[in-house]
């Protein structure tokens, strides 16, 4: 599944996700940050995984499982839409 970051969703260093349409706002953790922001410059999931992975020396069906949990959270707050 390929999603995109809503282009107004703003995202702080220190894991602030802010959405200006509700004004919700959400925390993340630091590879959390690193995954919106990749996702942001439309890489797929596949490339995603392989780079959590090969930065944090994880296993990539743990990341991928993450992964898909994470964008699902994105998607239920309707912070990214899939493509």
């Amino acid at each position: 599944m390929q999603i995109r970051i809503k282009g107004n969703i703003a995202v702080s260093d220190s894991g602030f996700v802010f959405d200006p349409a509700t004004g919700d706002s959400f925390s993340i953790n630091p590879i959390g940050v690193e995954i919106i922001r990749l996702m942001k410059d439309i890489k797929d999931e596949a490339e995603i995984i392989r780079l959590i992975a090969e930065k944090y020396d994880a296993d990539e069906r743990t990341i991928e499982k993450d992964l898909y949990d994470f964008v699902n959270l994105l998607l239920s707050h309707e912070l990214a839409d899939k493509l």
